[in-house]
């Protein structure tokens, strides 16, 4: 399983997806080996009814109904098809009704009626058509967003077996404030994942932020701490950006982000130094067990100034046995709650999935485990935006 698939397909298409999600399922119903089959609902309302009418007798007349024809069709053919079927419907009317004597005849009331009913459904299928592109374009806009914010990790990049999944909160947006990213460059591979407090644009802003100075200074900096620095001034520089911009929104100009920073340095195999900015400790998962790394003294980027740190966090340098995994998620994860409101038991969960398949520390199988179980956990429901990397040396 690559990079790309955890994040398209969880838990077997169980969530909504962005955009509308009922248009798009209903694009999916209607079309058979990719030809629209929409127009045969409301074909066989339009059958039904004339056959109810053909043999009922002429004290009992239903061939008025042909008015829901074209409202049905409105809810799922094109405008193109919807007219049709108001022209039809009309056409159909006329003949059906004079097919009676004249004593039985419906007559110009429901003539009108048929008229001005495929009429109005023409108009809905317009407003109908037109809010469903409108639509598919803002969930363009969004995976386009998504893929510029969280851009697609080649497998074995920086020479790291990785895999990661991100699950929006909002099913529209399908971008939020979680990021993550793998930097390969001359003084080894650096991998960044966080978590920016709040939701909407501010932290989408917040994000991109961190991971274009990421991507430039995990590559050319020696130190990692002097990335870790070069992160806490970014941040900085974007609160006093926004704050010219609007000095009233404060939710903007005092967002934070949790973030956990590592480093694979190239002549060191066997290390991983890390540097955790108030995020939850990754935790360390290997064929015989799972241990948590010791939780960061850092305070979370953009906050340092405020406690008046001097410096970065302090770098821990962590040995790797072979097999062994980082696992790194953001809050949700360890914040799902069940029906009964218990959070998700993360640590002990991946314990008994390691003592049942010690292959579970893979990459690739520990995100797509610790997905699944978040979503059964959650029911599907996700309170905050989820993000589950894993990444261990090739």
């Amino acid at each position: 399983m690559r990079h790309g698939d955890l994040g398209r397909s969880p838990l077997g298409d169980g969530l909504p997806r962005a955009g509308d999600p009922d248009a798009i399922r209903r694009q999916h119903l209607l079309r058979v080996r990719g030809r629209s089959v929409a127009w045969i609902p409301p074909l066989l309302v339009l059958v039904s009814i004339l056959l109810v009418d053909w043999y009922t007798g002429g004290e009992f007349r239903t061939v008025s109904w042909i008015v829901l024809v074209p409202g049905i069709a409105a809810a799922i053919c094109g405008v193109r098809g919807t007219a049709v079927f108001a022209v039809l419907g009309l056409a159909t009317y006329v003949l059906a009704d004079h097919a009676w004597p004249r004593q039985y005849q419906t007559g110009l009331p429901d003539f009108i009626l048929v008229g001005v009913g495929g009429a109005l459904a023409v108009l809905a299928c317009a407003v109908r058509v037109r809010g469903e592109r409108r639509m598919l374009h803002m969930r363009d806009v969004a995976e386009t967003t998504r893929r510029t914010l969280l851009r697609p990790l080649p497998p074995g990049w920086g020479g790291l077996d990785h895999a990661a999944v991100y699950l929006a909160a909002d099913a529209v947006a399908r971008v939020g404030g979680d990021f993550y990213d793998i930097q390969p460059g001359p003084h080894g591979t650096r991998a960044l994942v966080g978590d920016v407090q709040g939701k909407g644009l501010g932290a989408v802003e917040a994000a991109a932020a961190l991971l274009g100075t990421f991507r430039e200074a995990g590559y050319h900096e020696r130190e990692l701490a002097t990335v870790a620095a070069r992160l806490e001034t970014r941040i900085h520089r974007h609160g006093l950006h926004l704050a010219a911009l609007d000095p009233e929104d404060d939710d903007r100009i005092d967002r934070f982000a949790t973030a956990v920073l590592l480093s694979f340095p190239t002549a060191e195999p066997d290390t991983v130094e890390v540097v955790n900015f108030g995020h939850e400790p990754p935790l360390v998962v290997g064929p015989f067990g799972v241990r948590s790394l010791p939780p960061g003294r850092g305070l979370p980027l953009g906050l340092g100034e405020l406690a008046h740190m001097d410096g970065p966090p302090p770098t821990l340098r962590i040995t790797l046995a072979p097999g062994e995994t980082l696992l790194v998620v953001t809050d949700g994860v360890t914040e799902a709650r069940d029906g009964a409101g218990v959070f998700y038991p993360l640590k002990s969960r991946v314990t008994d999935g390691v003592s049942a398949d010690p292959r579970l520390a893979e990459p690739s199988r520990l995100v797509a485990y610790v997905r699944d179980g978040t979503l059964r956990h959650s029911g599907g429901h996700l309170a905050d935006d989820t993000t589950i990397f894993a990444v261990r040396r090739m």
